[in-house]
C-alpha cells in the first residue's frame, strides 16, 4: 500500500470521503482555503512528514462548494481575516482573467484549478531536491460533492500568468 498525504481546507470536511475513495495510507495537513505559506517551519513539517511516513503522492485538494472560494467568488464576507486577503485579491483577479479568456466553462473550477496549480508550483520549489529523492508525484484534485467524484485539476490553464502583447 503506498501512502499520500492530502493537503486539505478544514472548511470541506473531506477526511472520512478521502479515507474511502483512495486505497492508500493518507495523511492530512490541512489551512483555510488551501493557503499553505511555505515558510522554513511548515516546510520543514511537510519534509519529515514525507520522509517519516514514506509518502509517495501529495495531493492539493478543495471541494467545488468551498465555503471560502466562494465567499472569494462572491459577496467576500470573510474578506476581514488578514491571512485571506491575498488569496482573494488573487480569485478577483483570476475570475477578470478568466471571464475574459476565450476559454469557456465553469469560472468556479477553472479557478479553483489555477489556485491549485499555484500552489503545486511553490510546493514542487520549496520541497527542491527531497522530491526527487522520494520520486515524489504532487497534483491536486478538486472534489464534486453532487457527484461525490474526484476531478483531476486542469493542468493546461491558458490564463496561469498574465502577460500582455503590445
Amino acid at each position: 500500500m503506498s501512502n499520500s498525504l492530502f493537503l486539505l481546507c478544514p472548511t470541506d470536511c473531506l477526511e472520512p470521503i478521502v479515507n474511502r475513495q483512495f486505497n492508500t495510507e493518507n495523511y492530512f495537513l490541512t489551512s483555510l482555503g488551501n493557503t499553505f505559506i511555505y515558510n522554513s517551519e511548515t516546510i520543514k513539517h511537510i519534509k519529515e512528514t514525507i520522509k517519516t511516513n514514506d509518502i509517495k503522492d501529495v495531493y492539493f485538494v478543495l471541494s467545488l462548494d468551498n465555503q471560502i472560494i466562494l465567499d472569494a467568488l462572491g459577496s467576500q464576507d470573510f474578506s476581514d481575516i488578514k491571512r485571506l486577503n491575498s488569496i482573494y485579491k488573487e480569485f478577483n483577479t483570476q475570475k477578470e482573467t478568466i471571464t475574459l479568456s476565450l476559454r469557456k466553462g465553469n469560472l468556479q473550477f477553472s479557478v479553483l484549478s489555477y489556485h491549485l496549480n499555484k500552489k503545486i508550483k511553490e510546493l514542487n520549489i520549496a520541497l527542491g531536491k527531497i522530491k526527487v529523492r522520494q520520486a515524489l508525484k504532487i497534483s491536486g484534485k478538486i472534489y464534486d460533492r453532487s457527484n461525490n467524484t474526484f476531478l483531476n485539476i486542469y493542468s493546461d490553464l491558458i490564463y496561469l500568468e498574465k502577460f500582455q502583447l503590445n
